[in-house]
């Protein structure tokens, strides 16, 4: 391997290092709680380096938020993928979206403080959040029309249903109600809450029959 590829792989781990170590930091302690000086101490380095990375905190916290939603948005665009009924592809997307929580666990956390601490109309959080209702749009304009007397389905509401229960569920409901016990972000946990997403999910879509075709 050759110097130049060596340094790049070098810059390329610490800075990854550099932003998993804010995406904690940032869930637990919030934007302004979180310092780059505590950054740096979690990732080993100077907090001059980091800036060799990441001019100031706010990139470096909307970088955060771009990689988490970034890879949120892959997942869920690849579950929309394919010919299957709408309803089955929304379904697929739900269960996505509980997997990824699984292994990006800050993620409701971060979406929950965003939504606290935002002043004005929050524009970090709806530049992460303007591809979802995007997809969701053009899914639900390429959809079944409803019969004559249902109304149309509304992909705000089914993505804010699905997205608040997850985050009320794995943020709040813990210290709320701490005799549940059972870590929220177990497997077994996990797979409780994606079913009764699920269940939540074809409430939402009403009967099955009007999604029988994409």
């Amino acid at each position: 391997m050759s110097a130049p590829a060596r340094l790049t792989s070098k810059a390329e781990r610490t800075r990854s290092a550099i932003l998993a170590a804010a995406e904690a930091l940032f869930a637990a302690r919030g934007f302004e709680a979180t310092r780059l000086e505590d950054v740096a101490e979690r990732v080993g380095i100077r907090r001059a380096s980091i800036v060799y990375y990441f001019r100031d905190k706010r990139e470096l916290y909307q970088a955060v938020l771009l990689d988490v939603f970034g890879g949120l948005l892959v997942e869920v665009q690849r579950a929309f993928q394919g010919s299957a009924p709408l309803a089955s592809r929304v379904e697929t997307a739900v269960s996505a979206w509980v997997e990824y929580i699984g292994r990006r666990p800050s993620l409701p956390r971060l979406l929950l403080r965003e939504v606290l601490d935002a002043t004005g109309d929050a524009p970090v959080l709806r530049e992460q959040t303007a591809p979802f209702f995007a997809l969701a749009q053009r899914l639900a304009a390429s959809g079944p029309r409803p019969a004559p007397g249902e109304p149309q389905l509304d992909p705000a509401h089914l993505a804010s249903a699905i997205a608040g229960t997850s985050v009320f569920y794995l943020t709040a409901l813990p210290m709320l109600v701490p005799e549940l016990g059972a870590e929220p972000l177990s497997p077994e946990r996990l797979r409780a809450h994606r079913e009764q997403l699920l269940r939540v999910t074809r409430r939402l879509l009403g009967a099955p029959r009007r999604f029988d075709k994409s």
